[in-house]
Order: structure tokens, then sequence, then C-alpha cells
């Protein structure tokens, strides 16, 4: 049973230099058809005009909350800082330079909750080529595939929030694949984690964490596919 005295779902935001894009990914959570939300924004050190678009959004809207760090912290401290200022019993991701289709919260909480899962993603579509991805790996065991690449989305993660807490949230060792990390841990401890085929959300793979730091994502991916803690 969903708690109706609080909001039934939590969307994680962290924001950094995203004043060109901020404004749609926001757009796309207030308009979900499932509106039961409350959309958690912190600013991570932006040097633009990022904290200021979110606040105008804010002052219009009751349902977001804003933070803003002293410092940059990476996105990884960012998202369990979020997590630890949530309500809801479930969780979910939105990044800022990728937006959701209206439907997507709706159609993840009532997979989650009618097939049992314990998280679900979805397929997206790449905004700059729209090539859709993962396009077949998800049909494959998920363990299987974890060995070899991230087969999920991480935009498009929902979570339960005592099932994240029970792994100890994002490995904040991993500042760079924290997400691959973490579905490491939920495997590792049998958590289920379902897959929508429906195409729920929009990504942007230009100008981003992924193609900015590839070599520190390659490097952090190795550590957690190999049971390594990474270099402080």
């Amino acid at each position: 049973m969903i708690d109706r005295s609080r909001p039934s779902i939590s969307v994680l935001m962290s924001a950094k230099d995203s004043e060109e894009t901020i404004g749609t990914a926001i757009e796309s959570i207030l308009i979900q058809t499932f509106d039961d939300i409350e959309l958690l924004i912190v600013d991570d050190g932006s040097n633009d005009e990022t904290y200021n678009r979110i606040k105008k959004y804010a002052k219009e809207d009751s349902r977001i909350k804003l933070y803003k760090n002293d410092k940059n912290l990476g996105l990884t401290k960012s998202l369990n800082k979020l997590i630890s200022l949530s309500e809801a019993e479930f969780l979910a991701r939105q990044d800022t330079d990728d937006y959701s289709s209206p439907d997507r919260l709706e159609i993840q909480i009532n997979k989650i909750i009618d097939d049992k899962f314990d998280a679900v993603t979805s397929r997206a579509k790449v905004i700059n080529t729209e090539k859709v991805i993962p396009r077949v790996s998800n049909y494959f065991p998920n363990k299987l595939v974890m060995k070899y690449k991230n087969p999920f989305v991480h935009g498009t993660l929902l979570i339960k929030r005592g099932v994240i807490n029970s792994v100890g949230g994002y490995d904040e060792k991993f500042k760079y694949s924290q997400d691959y990390k973490l579905y490491k841990d939920l495997l590792k401890n049998n958590y289920r984690i379902g897959f929508i085929h429906n195409l729920l959300y929009f990504l942007n793979t230009e100008d981003n964490i992924s193609q900015n730091f590839k070599k520190e994502q390659n490097y952090y991916f190795n550590c957690a596919k190999n049971n390594i803690d990474p270099e402080s």
C-alpha cells in the first residue's frame, strides 16, 4: 500500500551548469500523468544561471524542493544527499540534460508494484542520433550482461527507498559509474530489477559526463566490474 500522507515518488535531480536544458528536464517531470510526486533538485556548484532558473520553477510549483551545495560535491554525493532529504517510498532519477515522456512515472510505478520488482528501468531514445537503447541486452539475464556492460539507463531508474538504503545508497568511493556499482550491489543482494520495453526517456549523449569524462568512467566501471576499490 502507498502511504498517501506523503508523496509517492521523489524525483532526484542534481544540476551543474545546466541553464540551457534544465527547463525541459523539470517540465517533463511536472507534466507527468502521475503527479503525486516531489521533485528534489540540488544545484551542485553551478557557474551559470542554473540555480536562478530552478528557483523560478520552484516559486511556481510547490512540489519542487531546491537545495544548493556550498561547493561541487559530484553526482554520487549529491544523489545521496537528495535521498536523505526525500520523503517518498519510491525514488526516481532524472538528469538535467534529458527529459521523460509524460507517462513515464505512471507506467513505472504500476510495473514495480504490480510485478513486485525492487527497481525498474526502461528503454531510452538518444536525442542526438534517435538510437534506442538498450537494443537486445535486456533479453538476457542481468547478471550475465553486467559482466560486460551496463545494460541500464541511469536516468530511467525507479527504485524502492528501502532497497537503495539497504545497500548503503550510492557508493561514494565511485565518483563516476556510480549507477553501475549500484546495480551490481542490487544484484549481489538478489534484488529484482525489472525492465520496461516502452520508450520512456530521451537521453542526451553530447557534452555530458559520460562523454567529457570517458577515461574516468572507464576506470570506475572497471573497478566496480572487478570488485576493486578505486583510488581515492
